[in-house]
């Protein structure tokens, strides 16, 4: 579900975030940093006489309480089983709290750098943890969250671009065309995969949500959490030609299966799953125009070269899932 207000945040000014942060008894020092990110408004925020904490104001409409609790209990549930997730905090017996109209949790600040997803060691570790990660995922659904699936994540953002005008005129017939064709061949790697598992997943794991210390790997960020194939946590580790693609994937896998059996039918699905993903973002960027940080972030957006260069990662994907799935070198 979207807000209607396509300026849901114009309201949330430092004095407004730090009279939320006073709301649950914590005491900020006056330091403030807003951190990267765009659907909701996240900022790492100063204590008195202890660390900074992060604190995400969720945008309004997006997530229902019920929805956001399961996001909260699936990443406490994690962290009660030492896999380093980071759950929100629980203040006063919550993690959701609400002030001014706005929803927020406060979270641990956890450091991290950007883990080398070119070192096998690290894919095996990282692949250790997902495969932890699922196995609790796997042992119950989720009530509130929705699935990972082609209308969600294709069919209905297609229909929004093409039905809100935002493909340039001379690119609409191709556009239509080619994404059509695009939907057909991720429909037939759901076919060739057969009926998978569908576990609670953390929905979005690219490296930018996942740090690296020397302790290993943590998880942040499960905004994203829904149901879906278990790959759609393992694709996003993946870069470079297929043959360095297939050896990456048979890191990961080295480790995952340590914990959590892999259905290789799977495999189906990875290129698949990144045409799905391709299409979602550019109608996420749709819904979000009217927000302010859009237009800055993403100014290229609007342009003609940015929808000739998606048509070509479209066609780009459609040779990839005719050639087939990747196996573990």
């Amino acid at each position: 579900m979207d807000t209607t207000d396509p300026t849901p945040y114009a309201d949330l000014g430092p004095d407004r975030i730090l009279d939320a942060i006073e709301s649950v008894d914590l005491v900020p020092d006056g330091r403030m940093l807003a951190l990267n990110s765009y659907e909701n408004r996240v900022y790492q925020i100063g204590l008195d006489e202890t660390t900074p904490v992060v604190v995400k104001f969720y945008r309004p409409g997006r997530w229902s309480d019920a929805a956001i609790a399961e996001e909260h209990d699936f990443a406490a549930e994690l962290a009660e089983r030492e896999i380093p997730a980071i759950a929100p905090l629980r203040i006063n017996g919550d993690t959701l709290h609400h002030f001014a109209g706005h929803r927020f949790s406060v979270s641990p600040r956890r450091g991290g750098r950007d883990p080398e997803l070119d070192d096998p060691e690290v894919l095996e570790w990282v692949g250790r943890f997902i495969g932890r990660i699922h196995a609790v995922g796997a042992t119950r659904p989720f009530a509130h969250r929705p699935r990972l699936d082609i209308d969600a994540f294709g069919t209905g953002p297609r229909a929004l671009l093409l039905d809100q005008g935002w493909i340039p005129a001379e690119l609409r017939e191709t556009y239509t065309e080619v994404s059509a064709s695009a939907l057909a061949a991720v429909a037939e790697c759901y076919t060739r995969a057969g009926r998978v598992r569908e576990i609670r997943l953390h929905g979005d794991c690219h490296r930018g949500n996942l740090l690296w210390t020397d302790a290993g790997p943590h998880f942040v960020d499960f905004d994203d959490a829904r149901s879906g194939p278990a790959v759609q946590d393992l694709w996003m580790l993946l870069s470079g030609s297929r043959a360095e693609q297939s050896r990456q994937l048979a890191d990961v896998l080295a480790g995952y299966e340590d914990f959590c059996d892999f259905d290789v039918r799977e495999l189906h699905l990875v290129e698949a799953l990144r045409t799905l993903r391709l299409i979602h973002h550019a109608a996420w960027l749709a819904r979000r125009w009217q927000d302010p940080a859009f237009p800055v972030a993403f100014p290229w957006f609007a342009t003609t070269h940015y929808w000739e260069q998606h048509i070509a990662q479209l066609r780009e994907q459609l040779l990839a899932m005719e050639a087939g799935p990747l196996w573990p070198a």
